[in-house]
């Protein structure tokens, strides 16, 4: 039987919404325990340069940015665990997570285990990561500038891609496996827009078949189209767009969900990042499939803590 572990709040993720979130926690003297997951520092570890982060001037990695997240948290004395949860019980307080090295349990919990973006499974996809592979354009498009890029995928994350590195790459190839996309209308009639311009070609039923390269990164894609044969094209770098997955299987069943993403109450008004249960917010990524940016990311964390800290209080003195 494994230790139980009983804390005021608990933290799950370690991206920018986990630390930002127990920033303010701790500083409310809180006393977060914040568990990271198998990935410690989420999807920015992933990401080679950070440009759009406000106050770095020059930009920093992805890694050096969580490093100093994760340094400001410990800074006011949140304890960080590195474990991975793999069953929770939010039928009655204190909520249960039972992790690989603990049980943990908790008054009040918030979530930030983000999102994974879907990948192809190429093996060329995964040794070309970060060297000129990469599925986000807002955090990497700036590398390719007047370079020529391709996208894959054919729906609205694509579609929103290939429009924004239009703006940047020198050409922008759009590889899709069917013969019509299944973005929305207006993004179509912005796509058509561009393509009649020249500035992005559409590949239509392809696959993306290997992504070629060298030790210097991403030189090319190969695509198979549906007919059987073969393509090469000469790109810098590839974006795959194929959506994302939230991080939320863990919770199907105990709280709502809309298309894999936790429901918050959203609002101004105060408990926007409340989910279903009384007392669990959610932030980051696994509420958010709009904007997803590690600084909206951040912003949510801070309101987690905050509306914890008001559930907290609200607690207390119902208890007095």
């Amino acid at each position: 039987m494994s230790e139980v572990r009983h804390s005021r709040v608990i933290i799950l993720g370690s991206g920018p919404a986990g630390y930002s979130a127990a920033v303010y926690a701790a500083r409310a003297n809180l006393k977060p325990l914040l568990i990271t997951g198998m990935q410690a520092g989420g999807q920015l570890t992933t990401t080679t340069e950070v440009d759009n982060w406000p106050g770095d001037v020059h930009g920093l990695t992805g890694p050096a940015l969580m490093e100093r997240m994760r340094e400001h948290a410990e800074r006011f004395e949140t304890e960080i665990v590195f474990d991975h949860i793999n069953a929770v019980d939010f039928a009655a307080k204190p909520y249960t997570l039972t992790g690989d090295s603990a049980t943990y349990t908790c008054d009040a919990l918030i979530i930030a285990t983000g999102a994974s973006a879907r990948y192809l499974g190429l093996p060329s996809e995964e040794a070309f990561m970060g060297k000129g592979v990469s599925a986000c354009a807002t955090c990497d498009g700036f590398f390719y500038r007047n370079k020529p890029v391709a996208v894959v995928g054919g729906g609205n994350t694509a579609v929103e891609e290939a429009l924004y590195l239009a703006n940047i790459a020198s050409t922008v190839t759009l590889i899709h496996r069917r013969e019509t996309f299944r973005a929305e209308k207006i993004l179509i009639d912005k796509l058509n827009a561009r393509v009649a311009e020249g500035k992005i070609i559409l590949k239509l039923n392809a696959n993306l078949d290997e992504v070629l390269g060298d030790n210097m990164g991403v030189t090319g894609a190969r695509l198979k189209n549906n007919d059987g044969s073969f393509d090469e094209l000469k790109v810098d770098g590839v974006f795959i767009a194929i959506g994302h997955t939230p991080n939320t299987s863990l919770f199907e069943g105990q709280l709502t969900l809309k298309e894999g993403y936790l429901v918050v109450q959203g609002g101004r008004d105060g408990n926007a990042t409340a989910t279903s249960v009384e007392g669990i917010f959610a932030a980051g990524d696994v509420a958010d499939h709009v904007y997803r940016q590690a600084i909206t990311s951040a912003g949510a964390g801070c309101m987690a803590a905050l509306d914890t800290e008001r559930y907290l209080d609200g607690l207390q003195n119902a208890a007095h």
